[in-house]
């Protein structure tokens, strides 16, 4: 097939998005499909990243709110683009106007919506979480209303999380599929390095035998850096715990705000090596994940592929993925609860030993078979 991935997502400077698309690129090229990604850009360069897997800049403005990332503005420059590239099928990664841009295209190719985000459990569910969420989904009505008129449009939509298909569903989208992510190879125990465990204990003010957590995420309130690191200040009164903050992002003042006030915090910034990454989950003691709204919880994934317990909010993506002894989850944004949690956990470094986790290849053997299905099917048509 030829493939056109309208992506919104993508930053230059890292995040998950980035990281699941560079796999798909390699992936694809390895599956005999050709494939296009098009990102908003400052320029209209186009990279080959392996063979017959390309990066296209389509030239659009920052992000008011965090200026690493840049929105589509201009649909008819999207639609020349899905002209120019020919696609037998479209993904889209946004449900907001680039969505709405491709539903609109009068291309013949199929298309489907892969929901990476979940704006609701995001934003609306966490702001008027003192509401029943039927009230909050009805004070919605109208991104309920955008999300059916995507779902009559495109010929699939694509949730990695059972939770966020069925809620999908309740809501009156008829053409959902679930296909759950998976992790690289390189995520296993053998990549545990106890000296890298020890440094960033010493640097910490802390010896081996504490405990060592790690945080991975972009430094967004969504994503709750700042419970994580005010329930490490309060579990630690109790118990010797440090923790590592991986990722950048608007919160990053404020952390390092409460880094400096706790002492048993420390921002690491964004790691980009893959390899680099794999020895952090690899050695720390446990992932400490903050947000409920993920629709998968790549970084919790590949925690668990590495022998690594995860503590998880107890809804949301990264809940589907905690098995029993692997883990403890906590009532989302619930900081004494957290910090309640993370007492619980054994003293030193314990390894769950790492299970057969989903990789990667099977989750794009499956996305791009669901895909050839939509292409056979429309040219039977």
């Amino acid at each position: 097939m030829r493939i056109v991935d309208v992506c919104a997502f993508y930053s230059p400077s890292g995040g998950g998005v980035r990281t699941y698309v560079d796999a798909k690129l390699r992936w694809a090229s390895r599956l005999g499909h050709e494939i296009t990604v098009l990102i908003p850009s400052d320029t209209a360069e186009v990279a080959e990243i392996a063979p017959g897997a390309l990066i296209a800049g389509i030239p659009a403005p920052t992000m008011p709110f965090d200026r690493r990332y840049r929105y589509f503005n201009d649909p008819d420059r999207l639609h020349f683009e899905l002209d120019r590239w020919r696609p037998d099928h479209v993904e889209c990664s946004s449900p907001w106007s680039s969505a709405s841009a491709v539903a609109r295209w009068q291309g013949s190719g199929t298309r489907s919506l892969f929901m990476h985000s979940d704006p609701m459990a995001a934003y609306a569910y966490r702001w008027f979480g003192f509401l029943n969420p039927a009230l909050v989904d009805g004070l919605f009505s109208r991104f309920w209303d955008h999300m059916r008129f995507l779902g009559r449009n495109f010929d699939s939509v694509v949730s990695p999380s059972r939770q966020l298909a069925e809620r999908l569903r309740q809501r009156g989208l008829t053409n959902v599929a679930t296909v759950p992510l998976g992790v690289e190879r390189k995520f296993s125990g053998a990549k545990r390095d106890p000296e890298l465990r020890n440094s960033l204990l010493a640097e910490l003010g802390l010896g081996p035998e504490a405990t060592l957590l790690l945080s991975v995420g972009r430094l967004a309130p969504e994503k709750r850096p700042d419970l994580i690191a005010r329930a490490v200040a309060e579990a630690g009164r109790s118990r010797d715990l440090g923790l590592v903050l991986v990722g950048e992002g608007a919160m990053r003042r404020k952390l390092e705000k409460l880094a400096a006030e706790s002492g048993r915090v420390r921002l690491l910034g964004h790691v980009s090596g893959r390899e680099e990454m794999a020895r952090l989950m690899a050695s720390a003691d446990a992932l400490v994940h903050g947000c409920e709204a993920e629709t998968f919880g790549l970084v919790v994934a590949e925690a668990l592929a590495c022998g690594t317990p995860v503590v998880v909010p107890d809804r949301g993506g990264a809940f589907e993925q905690l098995e029993p002894g692997r883990g403890f989850s906590y009532p989302a944004g619930n900081r004494d609860e957290l910090a309640r949690t993370l007492l619980r956990l054994p003293a030193g470094c314990t390894r769950t030993g790492p299970g057969e986790p989903r990789r990667m290849e099977d989750h794009f053997r499956e996305l791009f078979g669901l895909y050839g299905q939509f292409t056979t099917a429309a040219a039977a048509a």
